[in-house]
């Protein structure tokens, strides 16, 4: 515990997929036992803080100077950001891309409904394992090097559908993805000016805008099944 491993991007990358990988698989366990979404969502929550508990346990043993870098991922930044890191990180997220393209089709069936996807000739069982595996891939990238950046992956996605009007798969994964990135850079970019010199987390910015969002997402599914 009182000695890190230094390792390459790769490695980061590799890490971070694993400890996804651990989390989605408590959220697997309890999708089984849970079967409203914003429950889901809740508990996938409490799950994030049960990782920043063991976190917090590991930092006890770490060194100062460790302590101080941390800190500033774990408030989500952009600016220990790399060349190497982002040449790495743009092979597997352009990867991924071309991968979640792959599944558009599957993406579309399923929209409609297990049993229709199933007759369309969906795989479900090896589908669900592609999308886990890739949203995992593609969540550990980023936070391997950023940090934990809090409600874009659950906000971006409705707010690109809103504004497209459509939920077709073609549209929406390009959108979601040049979509995160101008949210994520307009977060930066409050983060830095609001009250320069001092930084502020890029999630605490996320969280103002994103938290709403979610907020009102659940409103209206609550509203929906009433």
């Amino acid at each position: 515990l009182s000695r890190g491993l230094p390792m390459g991007s790769g490695g980061m990358i590799l890490a971070a997929f694993a400890g996804a990988m651990i989390s989605m698989g408590f959220v697997l366990l309890i999708s089984g036992k849970v079967k409203k979404m914003s429950m889901l969502v809740i508990c996938g929550v409490m799950i994030g803080y049960i990782c920043s508990a063991v976190t917090d346990f590991v930092v006890t043993f770490a060194d100062d100077a460790n302590i101080v870098n941390l800190h500033n991922w774990s408030m989500g930044s952009f600016s220990g950001m790399s060349w190497e890191n982002i040449r790495v990180m743009a092979a597997v997220t352009f990867l991924s891309l071309v991968l979640v393209f792959l599944l558009a089709k599957p993406i579309g069936a399923y929209q409609m409904g297990e049993v229709y996807a199933q007759n369309m000739g969906v795989n479900i069982l090896r589908f669900r394992v592609e999308l886990i595996l890739l949203s995992s891939l593609l969540s550990a990238c980023v936070t391997a090097f950023a940090g934990p950046i809090s409600f874009v992956g659950i906000a971006v996605p409705h707010l690109v559908k809103g504004l497209f009007g459509t939920a077709k798969p073609l549209l929406l994964i390009p959108g979601c993805f040049l979509g995160g990135a101008v949210f994520c850079l307009f977060c930066d970019l409050i983060a830095r000016t609001v009250f320069a010199p001092t930084e502020l987390g890029i999630s605490s910015v996320t969280a103002v805008f994103g938290a709403p969002i979610v907020i009102y997402m659940m409103v209206r599914g609550r509203r929906n099944m009433q």
